[in-house]
């Protein structure tokens, strides 16, 4: 077999795809189904607009939380703990047993932390002047 390599930063939707589903091929295989399944949490406003939330999967008991945010204007009233209270119940919901959760800001770090996430590792520069900081949380038996 003749190869050869492409590097681009505009690849093919379908291609992509088709790592992707190789790759579960392959885990699957290897150590078992993920049971994948996407899991989203929303906060609106009063006119149905979304002012927070998070995206994630859980997979393989684990809830990994791609994605959180929240408005400014509701920073600091507890909106990340709640949204995260609803996606961890969710989780437990579906046999999960751990979260996971990264970020490179320090503020999100604490209130991760204030939520029982713990630190378990730290890779500097990432990006350069910040760490990107990952975090993760034993969940209860549901």
């Amino acid at each position: 077999m003749t190869t050869t390599l492409e590097t681009t930063a505009d690849p093919n939707p379908h291609e992509l795809a088709f790592l992707g589903d190789r790759l579960s091929a392959f885990n699957d295989t290897d150590v078992g189904a993920s049971g994948k399944q996407a899991l989203a949490v929303f906060v609106r406003d009063e006119s149905n607009a979304v002012v927070g939330g998070i995206s994630g999967y859980t997979a393989w008991g684990w809830l990994y939380v791609q994605w959180l945010w929240v408005d400014e204007r509701l920073r600091g009233q507890h909106i990340a703990g709640r949204m995260l209270d609803a996606a961890e119940a969710e989780a437990v919901a579906r046999g999960c047993h751990g979260a996971l959760i990264d970020t490179f800001s320090p503020v999100a770090a604490r209130a991760y932390e204030r939520q029982g996430y713990r630190s378990f590792g730290v890779l500097p520069d990432f990006p350069v002047g910040r760490s990107r900081i990952f975090l993760q949380k034993k969940l209860p038996a549901a």
